[in-house]
């Protein structure tokens, strides 16, 4: 298996790891705000899946673009939204819109990515 951090020879971003794990991520959020009452619908629950959606995407299209430079800064951007959208889950846990258990879950996924994706923005600055 190729690393993340061999981003040369990733050929599409299919293929890097931390935006397999994003997208795993962002479809359990998914999941966990079908939960959320309907008048959360336009505020939390909507912010809440467009951060999330938003570190796989920016992870694909960083690498889709052709250049180390574009690609870090998508990935910047990437890390970002991770942050977003972990703020947005603890925010959700301490309304009591998602439980403890859904909130640590998702919680220890976004760490992860938020680790993978620091760790392919050092690797691209050599």
């Amino acid at each position: 298996m190729v690393s993340d951090l061999e981003p040369e020879r990733i050929v599409s971003w299919r293929d890097l790891v931390v935006w397999q794990k994003a997208h795993a991520a962002v479809l359990e959020v998914y999941r966990a705000t079908r939960t959320f009452p309907a008048d959360e619908r336009f505020r939390l629950s909507d912010q809440l899946c467009r951060a999330a959606a938003s570190v796989p995407t920016n992870i694909a299209e960083g690498k889709g673009r052709g250049s180390r430079a574009e690609f870090r800064q998508f990935l910047l951007i990437a890390r970002g939204s991770t942050e977003e959208t972990r703020y947005l889950l603890l925010l959700s846990r301490d309304l009591g819109l998602v439980t403890v258990e859904t909130y640590s879950d998702l919680e220890q996924r976004y760490t992860e990515v938020s680790k993978m994706t620091n760790a392919l923005i050092r690797s691209l600055k050599t």
